[in-house]
């Protein structure tokens, strides 16, 4: 299952952007009790986690964006969240929303911070 990212873009350091993913029809019916996660890949660098998101609303991060990064979820519209504030160059990337543990992959959204 391919789950698609937006809300990308250019931001300054230091701004604010925020990141949906809305899951595919086939598997609303089953998205409740998955755990969802955002992942990125800056250029040059594997893939990482960057946040996860429980069933139970359990949250976990990426050192390096704890405090700054929020997921959510919205169980009725199917939808994960990344608020990203504070944002610094060291976050340009291509994120992506996917389970935890991942599935197949989406498009990515690029966010590109600009110092």
């Amino acid at each position: 299952v391919q789950l698609q990212a937006s809300g990308g873009g250019v931001v300054q350091a230091g701004g604010s952007l925020r990141l949906s993913c809305a899951a595919p029809r086939s598997i609303t019916s089953v998205f409740n009790p998955l755990t969802m996660a955002w992942y990125r890949q800056a250029p040059g660098k594997q893939r990482e986690l960057v946040a996860a998101i429980t069933s139970a609303r359990t949250t976990n991060y990426a050192d390096s964006v704890k405090g700054r990064f929020t997921i959510s979820r919205d169980n009725s519209r199917k939808k994960v969240y990344l608020q990203m504030n504070s944002v610094e160059p060291e976050d340009t990337a291509v994120y992506y929303c996917n389970t935890n543990p991942p599935g197949q992959w989406g498009q990515g959204t690029l966010v590109t911070v600009s110092s």
